[in-house]
């Protein structure tokens, strides 16, 4: 590295103290969820934004009724989601607390029209079926209370495991309220607590050295199959066949168990969904939805494809390009002697990047990144780049929007540049009671 880069990133650590990011927390905490509380506090099922409470939920519970209902075959129907979705909105705004036309802000005036299809397994409308006997609005609340205690549960589990980081317990609790995909899913109401959840089996799985089991967490992914890009091709190309072939097996089990109970016909429609995704996608989402992304396609996608260098064919060959580059790097961290929380760190990184589709509530899965490499350079002082790049890493998803104007995703280049400081650590041996 430059030495002149070396003598920024050194001043810029110098910078980070504990009472600064304490502080920065704090601030950034109370401003999140300040603005939730607020924004939540209107009667009814909208917010003050004119926008549905916990959106994303509304496909996970329509699916949820209609296997509940008997009509599986009906999962992957845009139209009559779209229907199901407008009656369970109109069916709760008829309710004698709905919020008076009087009081409505001028964006809630059609709340019907959203269109949110349903794009994942079938198996997941199993997962919701308990919640499906309540109304929409209990239902969502429901599940944002049980995902959060499936979040700090994963976030005890790993922070337990640092054991540096384990005397810096107020710091950790304040970071993670301050953790900006932690609002973001939470008040979409995401599924992403379950991915943050195979994710954290898995690290444990491999640090008590059961590697098979670490893989069986991972192919429990496929329900959101994006995430499982990159994770087999990493495994495959550093030889770690154990973990390989239990990631397999998990994911073609799980395929197999929901076309057993639900038949060919909707799992055709299911594939079927996920082949013209593009397309699915292009016809409901915003039209600023590629800023609230933060992976490589949706980086090449806002830089290349913009309104001035319409080249979409383009930005998809370098996605893909860039992608086997960050796949080859993670397998080489994978495949070093490097301490586990660095390889771990890598791999995951290598899931996030290669991901075509993913939000920033799907950043959650970085919170046991953060955590491990925050404690190696609490044990390694003496690495300075990674501990400002891990702070850029932490912040940059916060200002996502403002790419909508350079049409250039900050946080994508620095994830890449985490994952780029973990290949150069990977070559040096750094004794680790974590490594394996």
């Amino acid at each position: 590295m430059p030495e002149w880069i070396e003598s920024v990133a050194t001043r810029f650590a110098s910078y980070l103290t504990p009472r600064r990011i304490r502080a920065q927390a704090i601030v950034l905490a109370l401003c999140l969820w300040a603005v939730c509380a607020v924004d939540f506090a209107t009667p009814g099922l909208l917010d003050r934004a004119g926008n549905i409470k916990f959106q994303d939920f509304l496909p996970l519970y329509v699916s949820a009724q209609l296997v509940r209902q008997g009509r599986a075959n009906d999962l992957y129907d845009p139209q009559l989601t779209a229907a199901t979705i407008q009656s369970i909105l109109q069916s709760t705004q008829s309710q004698p607390n709905k919020v008076q036309p009087t009081q409505v802000h001028p964006n809630q005036a059609q709340p019907t029209n959203v269109r949110l299809p349903n794009l994942y397994g079938p198996q997941v409308a199993l997962f919701f079926l308990p919640l499906a006997r309540f109304p929409f609005p209990v239902a969502a609340r429901l599940w944002v209370a049980i995902s959060l205690l499936l979040f700090f549960a994963c976030v005890y589990s790993i922070w337990k495991s640092c054991p540096t980081l384990r005397s810096h317990p107020k710091m950790v609790v304040l970071c993670t309220l301050a953790f900006p995909p932690l609002f973001h899913f939470v008040v979409r109401a995401q599924l992403s607590a379950l991915v943050l959840a195979c994710f954290t089996v898995a690290f444990l799985a491999f640090r008590a050295n059961r590697p098979w089991l670490a893989g069986a967490a991972l192919g429990l992914l496929v329900f959101k199959p994006q995430f499982l890009l990159a994770i087999p091709l990493v495994l495959l190309l550093s030889r770690a066949w154990k973990p390989l072939v239990g990631l397999l097996v998990t994911a073609l089990a799980e395929l197999a168990a929901a076309l057993i109970y639900f038949g060919p016909a909707v799992m055709h429609a299911y594939f079927n969904t996920l082949w013209h995704l593009s397309r699915v996608l292009d016809a409901v989402e915003l039209s600023l939805a590629p800023i609230q992304m933060h992976s490589l396609r949706s980086f090449w996608s806002l830089l290349i494809s913009g309104p001035l260098t319409p080249w979409p064919q383009t930005a998809l060959a370098l996605y893909v390009l860039s992608s086997i580059v960050i796949v080859i790097i993670a397998a080489l961290v994978w495949k070093s002697s490097a301490p586990l929380a660095l390889r771990f760190s890598a791999l995951t990184l290598a899931a996030v990047l290669a991901n075509p589709h993913l939000f920033i509530y799907d950043l959650l899965v970085l919170g046991p990144v953060f955590l491990l490499l925050t404690d190696w350079t609490l044990t390694n002082p003496s690495s300075s780049a990674l501990r400002v790049v891990l702070y850029l890493a932490f912040v940059l998803p916060l200002f996502g929007p403002l790419s909508r104007w350079p049409h250039l995703q900050l946080s994508v280049p620095a994830f890449t540049a985490l994952l780029w400081l973990l290949w150069r650590l990977s070559s040096k041996p750094v004794p680790n009671p974590l490594s394996s």
